[in-house]
């Protein structure tokens, strides 16, 4: 698949290398030339220098034919106008633009754009460093209102059933993952130790779930 990225930056450049080890045509747009040099002598992509905004660029680059487009350039106004270009006049079907304001994040993914906030998901990456969470954060819902989150059950709750650990509107248990097995939580479903639970936590309740897990170990992503 064609992927064309606007933004030769640390994240641009390290995800054209990323798509274009994994074989796909990679495309890349920066004003500045020097920017490529970020890529690498392996990379076997292609570069266009000139700004993301023009339409005449992003058509000279292969717009028309990409299927998927990414800005990630330093200014937020830069890659949702980046964007909507590639909508709205190209029609690529998808489209991810990085965003550091959050509000303006939800703003831009309600006109169709999908976005990535590295504020947000930074802040609660350093917040479960810092608590020494035992819980791995995966992504958020409704732009931080609903967190969904793992943790693996201990010595002490194993034997408990998933409704123990269920709150009506604040923790609800979605799945569990036994060694390679993955199922859809039932009320009774009985946990056992080393079980790794995918809960989706409303924010007033982050503290009371790390409590609940603070004996348990960090675990690895559910899937």
């Amino acid at each position: 698949m064609r992927y064309l990225i606007v933004g030769c930056g640390r994240v641009g450049s390290t995800l054209a290398k990323l798509l274009d080890a994994d074989g796909h045509e990679v495309i890349v747009v920066d004003e500045d030339p020097n920017a490529f040099k970020r890529l690498g002598q392996k990379f076997k992509g292609h570069v266009v220098v000139g700004t993301g905004i023009d339409y005449d660029v992003l058509k000279h680059a292969g717009a028309a034919q990409a299927g998927g487009f990414v800005a990630v350039t330093n200014g937020d106004n830069r890659n949702v106008m980046a964007a909507l270009i590639a909508q709205r006049m190209f029609h690529i079907k998808k489209i991810v633009a990085r965003i550091y304001d959050p509000t303006r994040g939800m703003m831009y993914r309600e006109l169709g754009i999908d976005t990535v906030c590295p504020t947000t998901t930074g802040a609660k990456m350093i917040r479960d460093v810092l608590m020494e969470a035992p819980w791995d954060t995966l992504q958020s819902f409704d732009f931080g209102n609903v967190t969904s989150l793992t943790a693996t059950v201990g010595s002490s709750d194993a034997g408990k059933r998933v409704s123990d650990f269920e709150r009506a509107g604040r923790i609800r248990i979605a799945a569990i993952r036994t060694g390679k097995s993955v199922r859809v939580a039932a009320n009774d479903t009985v946990l056992a130790e080393g079980d790794e639970i995918n809960a989706i936590v409303a924010p007033e309740a982050i503290s009371e779930f790390a409590q609940t897990f603070a004996g348990a170990r960090i675990p690895e992503k559910v899937g």
